[in-house]
């Protein structure tokens, strides 16, 4: 391996945030299947008679993503690869951190009828692969995905620092205007998740881990960042080869289920906004036994571990544009950084825009010549005004009143309201077995240190 080779796999381990899964022995396909208790506990069966994420297109931004795994064929679309700069946004040999996560958002399975293998949590949507190791801290990576028409961005990683804040707030700003909900993992670490990058930037949906009891796993990282929670214990993923699979925990897991959950949702509320649609997940996630009575949110659970059945079938009024997303804060974040609040570039003033001390514009009309028409349409338009004005006082007429409340009255975003979690099926599934022949990840590298 060259020296650069190594220095980029070092990178892709440190810059994933979660666990690298490595190749699996064969494995049954019951086995496979069997060992995703998050699909039993999510009520799977029931949410694909509502929703399977058909017509979403999902960006995962990570280490790339093998297209030719059985359980994701057909369902992965041409991305693009910002660390090499090309249109093949495969990963390196070894690397399957991304196929992991686009598996447990889109995998189908494989066999008759998909029977075998992995399936994720919204089989239909189709996965947009962008291999990305955060060099520009996902900024590039972002507005491409929403140039390319993903509705949720799903990113499993953390870098150690940004070198171009504003461009990334902006970014963020950028796909929220656009609809489109950008998920990222909270880190493994087991302390405060405040100064993660990007995780911590307001306008981003964070998300941590629970097992398959509903408490929270003891290595996701906790603090304001953290806005939902969702399986990350014992997950069963496709890995490397064509039909490798293992079993590994982690908050990247945990950030690509809702992403999936967001596709449903995308599927069946194609409206909604990006704030909107995270709205139904909060409105609807559920916690363990031990944190009832938890004033929400919690810097551990968030609102809750998601449930999205619940945040298909259930009555929520759609509420505000952002919902629980923190855009007022976003926006002025990038007002503090020097930038404007709109997530658009700003326009470019073009050279021939400038004023000049000139006599004459690029036409070549002279500068008098202007003024006198000028002069001439003013004086037009004042007779004008002053005709019509005489008009409607005969008449009698005049402007209608102005509303009660007048243009700009009170309002503002109320505070957004704690709610009152649904009832969550995660306590009562039994934990998984440890039985297997997956492979176990190896220890997991610091969160974000490049």
């Amino acid at each position: 391996m060259s020296f650069t080779r190594a220095l980029r796999a070092v990178g892709a381990a440190a810059a994933a945030g979660a666990l690298l899964f490595a190749a699996a022995p064969t494995a049954s396909a019951d086995q496979v299947r069997d060992g995703q208790w998050q699909l039993s506990a999510f009520s799977a069966d029931k949410i694909w008679q509502v929703a399977t994420g058909k017509g979403v297109t999902v960006a995962v931004i990570d280490d790339g993503v093998d297209a030719s795994h059985a359980d994701l064929k057909g369902n992965v679309l041409a991305g693009k690869d910002f660390e090499s700069g090309d249109g093949d946004a495969s990963p390196e040999e070894g690397d399957s951190h991304g196929t992991a996560m686009a598996g447990d958002i889109a995998a189908h399975g494989h066999g008759a009828n998909g029977e075998s293998g992995a399936k994720g949590l919204a089989p239909d949507a189709k996965i947009l692969p962008i291999r990305d190791l955060g060099g520009s801290c996902f900024a590039q990576s972002i507005r491409y995905a929403v140039a390319q028409g993903a509705q949720v961005i799903n990113i499993s990683q953390g870098v150690s620092n940004c070198t171009d804040e504003p461009a990334v707030l902006k970014a963020i700003s950028y796909a929220n205007d656009h609809g489109v909900p950008v998920v990222f993992s909270t880190g493994n670490e087991g302390e405060s998740a405040d100064e993660m990058l990007p995780v911590s930037y307001p306008g981003v949906v964070g998300v941590g881990a629970v097992a398959s009891s509903g408490e929270v796993w003891d290595k996701s990282n906790y603090g304001k960042p953290v806005l939902l929670t969702a399986p990350g214990v014992d997950i069963v993923s496709p890995g490397t080869g064509s039909t490798g699979y293992s079993k590994g925990q982690g908050t990247s897991d945990s950030a690509a289920f809702v992403s999936g959950a967001l596709a449903l949702l995308k599927q069946k509320f194609p409206d909604l906004s990006a704030g909107q649609l995270v709205n139904r997940l909060v409105k609807t996630a559920g916690l363990p036994a031990s944190a009832k009575g938890t004033s929400l949110p919690d810097e551990h659970y968030g609102y809750g571990y998601i449930q999205p059945l619940a945040a298909l079938i259930k009555t929520i009024p759609a509420g505000s544009k952002n919902g629980p997303l923190k855009i007022d804060e976003l926006n002025a974040s990038i007002a503090k950084a020097g930038g404007s609040a709109s997530g658009s570039p700003a326009p470019e003033t073009s050279p021939g825009s400038a004023s000049s001390d000139s006599d004459s514009d690029s036409g070549g009309m002279s500068t008098g010549l202007i003024i006198a028409i000028a002069a001439g349409v003013l004086i037009i338009l004042v007779i004008v005004v002053v005709v019509i004005a005489r008009s409607k006082k005969n008449n009698g007429s005049g402007p209608p009143p102005p509303p009660g409340g007048g243009w700009g009255g009170a309002g503002g975003q109320p505070s957004y309201p704690a709610q009152q979690p649904y009832p969550g099926s995660y306590p009562q599934q039994a934990p998984p077995g440890q039985g297997g022949s997956y492979p176990t990840a190896p220890s997991q590298p610091p969160y974000g240190q490049q």
